[in-house]
C-alpha cells in the first residue's frame, strides 16, 4: 500500500482533476479496512456519509466549483467535538447514543470547506488521562497518548489526510509526538470551543494533527475566526496563515534583542531521557549549520525562561482540576461508575482546591503570559520527555502543560527515530496570536530537519 499523501499534495491532485474525492476516500477506507482491527483508532465511522460527501463533492468538481484546498480531503474529528448525527460520546459508554443535532462551529467551517467527515476518533474518557483504546502504530504495546489518541493514530495511518484534535494540558502535542504526526495548537481563543465538550474553559483549545506544516495550516486557516457562540473567540482575527511559499519574514526585527529561533537549557533538557537529549542536541547543531534566509534569520540563540516557569505545569493541573471539577459535578455525583480513575481523581483534585489556590495560580497565569509577550519570538524545545512509553499510561503532559496555561500557539514536528523505531518530536512555540510566523518557522525548521518518514510496521 502506497504512503498516504499529505493534505497539500492531494489538494494539488484534486484541483489539477487528477484525483477525485471519491478515489481519495477509497483509498483512505482501505486504510481503515487494513489498520483499524488493531489500531482501534475510531469510535464511530460513517462509510455511507463520507461516501454521500464524496460523491456531491466529485460532482461539484465536474461543474468547475472548487472550494479550495480542503475540496474532498478526508478528515477525522475527535469525540468530544460535536458532528450532526453523529454520537459525541466523549469515550463514554453512558453517552454512545448521545447523537448531536448540529455540527459544532469548527466542523460547519470544515464542511463549508468541502472536506469530507470521515468519523470520530477516539477520546480518552472525558479528554482526561486515563489509557484509551487506541494503539500505537510504530509499537501496539505502546501509547498513542492522550487525550487525542484515535486522531494520532489516524493519520499516522492515513486512515484519514487530518484530524481535529483538543488540548488542556497536552492532548494534542503529546500523542501527534508519540505517533510521529505533525500537530498545531493555537493561540487560545482562536479557534472556537462551541459544540465541543468543556474539561477546562480557560485552557481548552482546538488544533489539527496533519502530515506535514502547510496541512496545519490550511486546516487552521479555514477553522480560526471569530464566533460569537464561544466567548473566548468573539475577537479572534485571523490573518493568512501562511501565503504561497515557504520563505521566512524578511524583516525579523520585532523591537527586542532576541533573535528568530531561540533554545533552553532551562527545564527541559535535564527532564530528557538519554535518546530524546541527544538526537534533540543533534537538531539543534544541525540547525545551528543551516543556511539562514538571510544575516538575521536563521540564527539559533539561547534564552532563559521566566522565573516560575517551573511550577507551571502542577498551576496548570490545579486550573484544569478546579474548571473540570466545576463542570463534571454534578454528573459525576449522580454516575460516579461513569468515571474512571484518572478523571475521577482529577476531579476529586478540583473539588478539594479553595478558591485562594484557584486565583493565585490564575495570578501565576497572568504572570507568565505578560513574561513572555517579549521573552521570544520562537522557541524550540523536546514535545515529550522520552518515545512514547507503555500502553497503560497516556505519558507525561509536563512539556505541553505550561503553553495550554499560557494560551501560546505551538507547533509540533517529527524529527527522529529510536533505536526501537519510535519517533521522537520537537515543538515550536510562538507568541500569542502569532500563527503566521509560527508556521513560517515550522517550515524552516521542517526543511532543515529533513525528516524521513517510514512504513509502518503493521
Amino acid at each position: 500500500m502506497p504512503e498516504p499523501m499529505t493534505i497539500t499534495e492531494a489538494a494539488e491532485f484534486i484541483r489539477k482533476g487528477e484525483l477525485t474525492p471519491s478515489a481519495l476516500l477509497d483509498q483512505c477506507l482501505a486504510r481503515i479496512d487494513r489498520y483499524e482491527e488493531r489500531v482501534k483508532a475510531w469510535v464511530y465511522l460513517d462509510r455511507d456519509g463520507a461516501r454521500e460527501q464524496a460523491a456531491r463533492l466529485t460532482a461539484e468538481l465536474k461543474q468547475n466549483d472548487y472550494r479550495g484546498p480542503l475540496h474532498g480531503i478526508p478528515i477525522g474529528i475527535k469525540d468530544i467535538i460535536d458532528v450532526f448525527d453523529m454520537p459525541t460520546a466523549c469515550g463514554s459508554k453512558r453517552w454512545a447514543n448521545s447523537f448531536a443535532r448540529r455540527d459544532a462551529t469548527c466542523v460547519e467551517r470544515l464542511r463549508q470547506a468541502g472536506a469530507i467527515i470521515v468519523g470520530k476518533t477516539v477520546t480518552t474518557a472525558y479528554a482526561s488521562f486515563d489509557p484509551p483504546p487506541t494503539r500505537n502504530p510504530w509499537n501496539l504495546d505502546r501509547t498513542p497518548g492522550g487525550s487525542s489518541s484515535g486522531s494520532a493514530a489516524a493519520v499516522a495511518c492515513g486512515m484519514c489526510l487530518g484530524a481535529l484534535a483538543t488540548q488542556t494540558g497536552g492532548s494534542i502535542t503529546r500523542p501527534a509526538s508519540y505517533c510521529g504526526v505533525y500537530s498545531l495548537k493555537p493561540t487560545h481563543g482562536r479557534v472556537s470551543v462551541d459544540g465541543v465538550l468543556p474539561l477546562a474553559p480557560s485552557l481548552d483549545h482546538i488544533g489539527v494533527m496533519a502530515n506535514c506544516v502547510r496541512d496545519l495550516a490550511i486546516v487552521f486557516q479555514t477553522i480560526a475566526g471569530s464566533d460569537n457562540r464561544d466567548p473566548h473567540c468573539r475577537n479572534a482575527i485571523v490573518h493568512d496563515a501562511f501565503g504561497n511559499n515557504y520563505e521566512m519574514p524578511r524583516d525579523p526585527d520585532m523591537g527586542y534583542e532576541h533573535q528568530w529561533m531561540c533554545v533552553t537549557d532551562d527545564f527541559f533538557p535535564n527532564r530528557c531521557d538519554d535518546a530524546m537529549r541527544a538526537a534533540f542536541d543533534a537538531t539543534v547543531r544541525k540547525l545551528v549549520r543551516y543556511e539562514p534566509v538571510n544575516e538575521q534569520v536563521g540564527r539559533v540563540r539561547p534564552v532563559a525562561l521566566p522565573a516560575g516557569f517551573a511550577e507551571a505545569p502542577a498551576q496548570q493541573l490545579t486550573v484544569m482540576a478546579t474548571e473540570a471539577a466545576a463542570y463534571h459535578e454534578p454528573r459525576y455525583r449522580r454516575h460516579p461508575d461513569d468515571y474512571p480513575p484518572k478523571i475521577t481523581s482529577l476531579i476529586e483534585h478540583g473539588l478539594r482546591t479553595s478558591a485562594a489556590e484557584y486565583a493565585r495560580c490564575k495570578q501565576a497565569q497572568a504572570r507568565l503570559v505578560d513574561d513572555f509577550r517579549t521573552r521570544f519570538r520562537a522557541l524550540l524545545v523536546p514535545a515529550t520527555p522520552a518515545a512514547a512509553p507503555n500502553k497503560d499510561t497516556t505519558g507525561d503532559p509536563a512539556f505541553n502543560a505550561p503553553w495550554s496555561f499560557v494560551g501560546m500557539p505551538v507547533v509540533s514536528l517529527p524529527f527522529a527515530w529510536t533505536a526501537d523505531g519510535m519517533p521522537l518530536a520537537v515543538q515550536l512555540v510562538a507568541k500569542r496570536n502569532q500563527e503566521a510566523d509560527l508556521f513560517q518557522t515550522a517550515a524552516w525548521v521542517e526543511a532543515a530537519i529533513g525528516f524521513a518518514r517510514r512504513p509502518l510496521p503493521l
